[in-house]
């Protein structure tokens, strides 16, 4: 089981399904060659609500600074991460995965990239402020994600897979 305090509440997950894990692992190895040797990619980092360590959200992978990895302490500081990436589950909802992209914007992460398997689309949103990100990129499986050089450039999502077909539909 996962655990996450957003907005002060508790939000208890599974733990992710094969295809959710390959898909992270598919995606951390496709950024990692690219990132500026400031930078690494982290999975399952928590990162808190600024002013706020007790409210927190654990990115399924984050690009943060590779001195993170130097440190005792297990809170990834939300101004630091330059990308969360978050795919979505099979049975998730949409208004959790509003609230989710919510969250992130009031913290300020800089870019959140969602990947969602049951369609085979991802978004990315940029710009925070105000509590919204003021840009978002939609896109389907095999265009690019346009990031930054320093993020390793353009990030391919061609074989990702889709989640099968769930029993009874």
């Amino acid at each position: 089981m996962r655990v996450e305090i957003i907005g002060g509440q508790l939000v208890v997950s599974p733990s992710p399904s094969g295809k959710h894990a390959g898909i992270v692992i598919d995606l951390r190895d496709a950024i990692r060659p690219g990132l500026a040797a400031t930078y690494e990619a982290y999975e399952n980092v928590s990162v808190p609500m600024p002013g706020d360590p007790d409210d927190y959200s654990i990115p399924d992978l984050s690009i943060g600074p590779r001195s993170f990895k130097d440190e005792d302490g297990w809170l990834l500081d939300a101004d630091a991460v330059e990308l969360a990436v978050e795919v979505i589950s099979r049975g998730e909802r949409l208004k959790g995965i509003n609230e989710m992209t919510a969250w992130y914007a009031v913290a300020r992460v800089a870019r959140l990239l969602r990947i969602d398997p049951r369609t085979g689309t991802r978004s990315l949103s940029t710009r925070p402020g105000e509590g919204e990100y003021r840009a978002v990129a939609h896109g389907k499986y095999g265009e690019e994600v346009p990031l930054p050089e320093e993020l390793g450039g353009d990030l391919t999502t061609m074989g990702l897979p889709l989640y099968g077909a769930q029993p009874g539909r």
